[in-house]
């Protein structure tokens, strides 16, 4: 009988039950523990699960931030040391010492005019950086001018396209010409100039031809007696007379032309009688057909520095030779009398900076134009996304001398890499990536993540990244077998992730049956591992992380060898198959949109206003991989980003 009641029991709802009574007051059920209880104490009991479940809630919260916190300590922790700062290079210190201290001590002037004088028939190289820094820099630095003056005496060679691109890296790189000014701005002074020397007896029109003038100068060796043209008997009419038949058309290229009267016995080859005029049939972009005649180089552009007033006239040691020419000439027509004075050229090992290189390079297809980021033309290096302090930086570090200089690549770079230390921001970009579904992380799943954009330089700030439950990892940091000497992910093993949570734990993998790479990872956080041996970067995925998918280029050396010209065959033969390498599907966090909005990284020389730099100035430090610039190639759509240095010199290079 009493079974009988108890399965009867046992097959009633609970919750259908009648309320039993206790002294004559109704009770009520307590779902929790199934016990019938008062109105009064069921409210306590409420209560107080109520307040133990907020201080769960919180501790939970709690939990996460220390968690956060920890991971960021321990991130913190395995950082190596941070060297001390190198102290900041004087950026005068080429002007207080030295070469260029000794060259203002011989001329000390209270008004200073310097010049760079480019022939527009050609991009700048990074030699003539150097040039540009020099004088520019000479004259702000004894509170003078400098002129940017054009030689466009040449019209057969000149393009509309080198005057622009020639100003726009002057500007670059920090510098705002006195005046922009034109040799051609002078062609009719200096022909009355030229007949002033010919009334002089100091020139004399030639009609020799190549081989005769060899013989002249002591044929091909020089090891025949040198004399003089005899045209040089000419009268000064009969000259006159001729050198106007060339200005007015009466003969063609190469027939007529006009020569200094120097002194042919002067051990000094710029004293052989050089040619101050030849005829060209080639309208200038200027002048249009006005001039049949040009003048040159050796007779145009000492009589420029005198109009212009140039005190110091700073060119490279391959003019040391024609000083004593540059001055004869000076005496002979003008008053003001500039002083010349020459200074070691720059040139960078393996590659190459001719002009007639260049062009075949880019003619061929080797390359992807005049600017692409594997030449050391002006316009190539800024794409690449080198800035322009780090070029007026390396220049004052190599000082200015007598002595040419060949540097290598790797000392220009590791310049480059110093500068971008310090003043551009770090973020997380993601090579070749491969998702990594941390099972065990919905409670971090879209949390916010405070990063710091340079732990060297708070004054950068920082930015908010989300954390997922998948994120992207680098391939190369994921191996299918582990080894005691790799200590990134694999199968059982433990490795961090830079900022989040905890480290995560590999637990299985699967492969693409096409191509038999890795498809996905699976892991769980390793919440007992407090610090890692390894950090590795890390991009949240999915739409609402802010992440972006982005083309990346590494560009390595053009050429294989330090001196590509000497190569069996010729510098085409010394292409580096492997000079650009590709990363189409690069994925890189959302703190990239405001590194992009507070772009130039950093305000300096011809970047030094918010706004002011093309794509090239948004510049950042993909951690554990290496520096990196906006390509000119990305739009609203896609980034294309170029690898400007790498985070550490290949040993192999140097």
């Amino acid at each position: 009988m009493a079974d009988a009641v108890a399965d009867a029991a046992a097959k009633l709802q609970l919750g259908d039950m009648p309320a039993p009574a206790e002294n004559g007051t109704k009770l009520q059920l307590d779902e929790e523990t199934g016990e019938w209880v008062s109105k009064g104490e069921l409210k306590k009991r409420l209560a107080k699960r109520a307040k133990k479940a907020l201080k769960e809630k919180n501790k939970d919260a709690n939990d996460t931030a220390t968690a956060l916190k920890a991971a960021q300590d321990a991130v913190a922790s395995k950082k190596p040391k941070e060297r001390m700062e190198e102290a900041a290079i004087d950026p005068d210190a080429m002007f207080k010492q030295g070469f260029l201290n000794d060259v203002f001590n011989e001329r000390p002037e209270n008004q200073v005019f310097t010049r760079f004088p480019p022939e527009p028939n050609g991009f700048l190289h990074i030699g003539h950086a150097k040039a540009i820094a020099v004088n520019f820099g000479f004259a702000r630095y004894h509170g003078g001018k400098c002129y940017l003056r054009f030689d466009d005496t040449n019209p057969e060679a000149e393009e509309e396209i080198y005057f622009t691109a020639i100003e726009e890296m002057v500007r670059w790189l920090g510098f705002d010409p006195y005046k922009i000014t034109y040799s051609s701005d002078n062609f009719d002074r200096l022909y009355e100039l030229a007949e002033k020397l010919i009334t002089l007896g100091k020139a004399y029109v030639c009609h020799c031809g190549d081989d005769e003038l060899k013989l002249q100068r002591g044929g091909e060796k020089g090891t025949s007696p040198r004399y003089r043209c005899k045209h040089a008997e000419q009268t000064v009419e009969e000259n006159i007379q001729q050198f106007r038949n060339m200005r007015d058309g009466k003969y063609k290229p190469r027939e007529a032309f006009l020569r200094m009267k120097q002194d042919i016995t002067d051990g000094n080859p710029q004293m052989w009688d050089l040619a101050a005029y030849r005829v060209l049939d080639k309208p200038h972009h200027r002048t249009g057909s006005k001039w049949k005649i040009y003048p040159t180089y050796d007779f145009t552009h000492c009589l420029c520095d005198s109009f212009e007033g140039i005190t110091h006239s700073l060119c490279t040691t391959e003019f040391f030779l024609s000083r004593t020419s540059y001055e004869w000439l000076n005496k002979q027509l003008v008053e003001f009398q500039p002083m010349q004075r020459e200074y070691g050229r720059l040139s960078i090992s393996g590659t190459v900076l001719s002009k007639r290189k260049l062009k075949e390079l880019v003619e061929k297809k080797y390359v992807r134009g005049w600017d692409d980021p594997r030449l050391y033309t002006l316009i190539a290096v800024r794409r690449r996304g080198v800035p322009p302090g780090a070029i007026l930086e390396f220049v004052n570090e190599l000082g200015v001398t007598t002595t040419n200089s060949i540097i290598q690549i790797s000392r220009f770079e590791q310049t480059i890499r110093r500068y971008l230390e310090r003043t551009v921001p770090r973020l997380m970009l993601v090579l070749d990536p491969v998702p990594v579904v941390i099972e065990d992380a919905d409670e971090f799943d879209g949390i916010e993540i405070s990063v710091p954009f340079s732990p060297k330089n708070p004054a950068m700030g920082d930015h908010k990244i989300k954390f997922s439950k998948t994120v992207y990892i680098d391939r190369s940091d994921f191996r299918e077998v582990d080894s005691k000497d790799y200590f990134r992910l694999a199968p059982g093993k433990t490795v961090g992730l830079l900022q989040a949570p905890f480290p995560i734990k590999a637990t299985s993998f699967t492969k693409d049956e096409a191509t038999g790479k890795v498809a996905e990872i699976r892991a769980m956080f390793d919440r007992e591992t407090k610090k890692p041996k390894t950090f590795i970067q890390w991009v949240a995925a999915g739409e609402g992380s802010g992440s972006r998918k982005c083309e990346v280029r590494l560009h390595n050396p053009l050429f294989k060898s330090e001196n590509p010209a000497a190569t069996e065959g010729g510098y085409l033969n010394d292409i580096n198959p492997d000079s650009e390498v590709i990363y189409p599907d690069a994925v890189i966090e959302s703190g990239f949109d405001e590194v992009k909005a507070r772009a130039p990284w950093p305000e300096a020389a011809g970047e030094d206003k918010l706004g002011k730099g093309g794509p090239e100035s948004v510049r950042f430090q993909g951690m554990r991989v290496a520096y990196f610039a906006m390509d000119s190639d990305s739009t609203k759509d896609k980034i294309v980003l170029n690898r400007i240095v790498s985070l550490k010199e290949d040993k192999e290079k140097s």
